[in-house]
């Protein structure tokens, strides 16, 4: 099939990704319910590059849920929808962007059921525009950079809440 943009180089069809992993200590399904319950109030706390964020469609948390984000990654603002395409509880949940083309991935893994659950956090950018394409090695470094990021983002604020409520 002829393609005209893979022709004159207007985007790549490999995906940038960044993928990393962490243990936490609590259980599989408190720390679902941080990231996937939870989702619309703690987001921008583990990301602070999330300026704005809110839940478009009404009701709890699910599957097909969507929202929109405003970011300022690295001085630069982008506002993007994104629809919860995957929902696991104590598994995975999986945000795909409906503007645009991404993908972000917590997969659970309980260690010690009661104690220890690994975190793999994935983010996936699907395209990378012909304009971003003379800096793809910086946007992949950053991408993963983002992924250590969040994952140790979400271990603190998990952790520390937790022990302030074993505290109480």
């Amino acid at each position: 099939m002829f393609n005209l943009g893979s022709m004159l180089n207007l985007g790549s069809n490999d995906p940038v990704i960044g993928k990393a992993h962490i243990t936490v200590n609590c259980p599989a399904s408190s720390l679902f319910r941080y990231l996937g319950e939870g989702l619309f109030e703690n987001y921008p706390k583990w990301s602070p590059e999330v300026k704005e964020l809110e839940q478009i469609t009404p009701g709890p948390v699910m599957l097909g849920t969507e929202g929109r984000q405003v970011r300022v990654d690295q001085g630069r603002r982008t506002e993007s929808k994104f629809k919860i395409s995957a929902y696991e509880p104590g598994v995975r949940l999986t945000l795909i962007g409906i503007s645009d083309p991404f993908r972000c991935t917590y997969e659970l893994q309980a260690l010690n059921p009661e104690n220890s659950t690994r975190l793999t956090f994935s983010f996936e950018l699907l395209e990378i525009l012909a304009i971003m394409r003379p800096f793809e090695a910086l946007v992949r470094v950053a991408i993963k950079d983002g992924a250590e990021r969040t994952v140790q983002n979400i271990k603190r604020l998990v952790e520390t809440e937790k022990s302030m409520q074993a505290d109480q």
